[in-house]
């Protein structure tokens, strides 16, 4: 079974078909997704979802697009959800985002990334990281808090920042953009990287992997993101779907009746 780390069903392109999809997962081989928080509203939907469907699990936290709105109560309200929920996994999805210019000051990202990462250090759970054209303020602030593992999720960094990240003890993750032809940085890093501190993730519904491309992503393709890394790294697609599962699994704490093996429905 695929285990999806990184998929946003709160998303309103999932409203007319969001019950059916999820209920349907197992059916197509997807043992275990996690649904990540961008803010306190999707944070609690992340949480609904979690608590409905026994293969669905949550992370609470502010994304870098709403750090403006990262109050002293929103975090509160965070760790109340984090400690009240025993399937709340992890504090994301948080980060720096310095690509948008219309998102929050690079300072105020900082602010509300450096409290989660304390939030999380003090509940002792992994966070969900977003680093987008921020590199050196992203490795900065993973130094700051030695205490926090994480994973990198989406990972477009050089292979010098990947080989930094797994000394930290960090894992990487990777999406469908994987599969893209003008995906270059991912590609070396992925040869390189050892198989245990791999991910794999759809992002939904966003970066759906070739040759679904341009559509809506769901974590029925997650096994494509596989795939690929298996190609990249000369193995099968079996040890991937493994090891990423088994490395999941240790990350979020999770352990789940739904992975055993079944050969996934075709879509």
């Amino acid at each position: 079974m695929f285990f999806d780390t990184h998929a946003h069903y709160d998303d309103e392109q999932f409203d007319l078909d969001r019950a059916e999809l999820l209920r349907g997962l197992p059916e197509h081989g997807i043992g275990c997704v996690v649904n990540p928080g961008c803010n306190l509203a999707s944070s609690q939907k992340a949480v609904s979802y979690a608590e409905a469907y026994l293969h669905v699990y949550a992370a609470v936290g502010v994304h870098p697009s709403d750090a403006g709105d990262c109050t002293p109560d929103t975090l509160d309200q965070l760790r109340r959800l984090a400690q009240s929920h025993p399937k709340v996994r992890a504090i994301g999805e948080v980060g720096l985002d310095y690509y948008w210019e219309d998102y929050a000051p690079h300072e105020v990202q900082r602010a509300c990334l450096r409290a989660q990462m304390a939030l999380a250090e003090e509940l002792n759970l992994p966070v969900l990281f977003h680093d987008r054209e921020a590199h050196g303020d992203s490795l900065a602030m993973v130094r700051e808090f030695p205490g926090v593992r994480g994973v990198m999720h989406c990972y477009s960094g050089s292979l010098e920042d990947a080989k930094t990240l797994v000394r930290l003890g960090w894992m990487l993750s990777f999406t469908g953009s994987v599969t893209f032809k003008n995906a270059r940085k991912a590609p070396e890093v992925i040869q390189w990287l050892p198989l245990d501190r791999i991910m794999i993730e759809t992002d939904s519904p966003y970066l759906a992997p070739v040759p679904h491309r341009g559509h809506r992503n769901d974590s029925r393709l997650v096994p494509l993101v596989a795939e690929k890394i298996a190609e990249l790294k000369g193995l099968a697609l079996e040890e991937v779907e493994r090891a990423t599962t088994e490395n999941a699994m240790r990350f979020y704490n999770i352990s789940s009746p739904f992975f055993e093996r079944k050969e996934p429905k075709e879509l």
